[in-house]
């Protein structure tokens, strides 16, 4: 089985690409730390499994499933994070990935179920599951989302307008039912909600 690890900390994919090699039958074809590498790097090596993080620098797993699973169909997409957020094991599946799981299970365990992925099976942490099936769905549109990422840098009305191409009428409507769909007070109150759950 060949396996491609996006994961930003050094010490941490380096301990898990050890681990899993001691499996015998896992192969460890490409690590990356950012995940605008991912991409490249899966069309380079040619994984049969891609384990990816969530938040990483370039680009967040979650952005990168789309096009990564257009690059290399045959790659199937793995979520390992630290961020139980049902918000993104519902994205996470939406996308198209065929495991959610979390960083703190044993690696005998994690090999365990990229095995199952590889063998045609859709993994998740079940407790996590059971939390997550609670959970309301994310009631942001895809345009909503963008604009309170945006946001989250403390950006102006303008400045978003000019990073997403939206006229500053267009980002205030786009808040606005943000806003409203959250029930928050403000923008940033909107973000730090949105981002809480797993929505961003």
């Amino acid at each position: 089985m060949r396996v491609l690890i996006a994961e930003d900390q050094a010490l941490l994919r380096t301990a898990l690409a050890t681990l899993l090699e001691l499996e015998g039958d896992i192969e460890i074809v490409a690590q990356v730390e950012r995940g605008d590498d991912i991409v490249p790097a899966a069309e380079r090596t040619r994984p049969d499994i891609a384990l990816l993080d969530i938040e990483l620098p370039g680009r967040s797993g979650l952005d990168v499933i789309p096009d990564l699973r257009a690059a290399v169909p045959d790659c199937h997409v793995v979520v390992l994070t630290t961020f139980a957020r049902p918000g993104y094991l519902q994205r996470a599946l939406q996308l198209g990935a065929r495991g959610f799981l979390l960083k703190d299970a044993p690696a005998t365990h994690l090999a365990a179920q990229l095995r199952s992925v590889a063998g045609g099976s859709t993994v998740v942490d079940p407790d996590f599951a059971t939390t997550a099936l609670r959970a309301e769905p994310n009631p942001l549109t895809d345009r909503e989302r963008e604009v309170l990422r945006a946001c989250e840098s403390g950006a102006s009305i303008a400045a978003i307008g000019s990073l997403l191409h939206l006229s500053r009428s267009t980002v205030r409507n786009h808040l606005s039912a943000a806003i409203g769909k959250t029930g928050t007070a403000n923008r940033i109150e909107a973000a730090v909600l949105a981002r809480g759950r797993g929505w961003l």
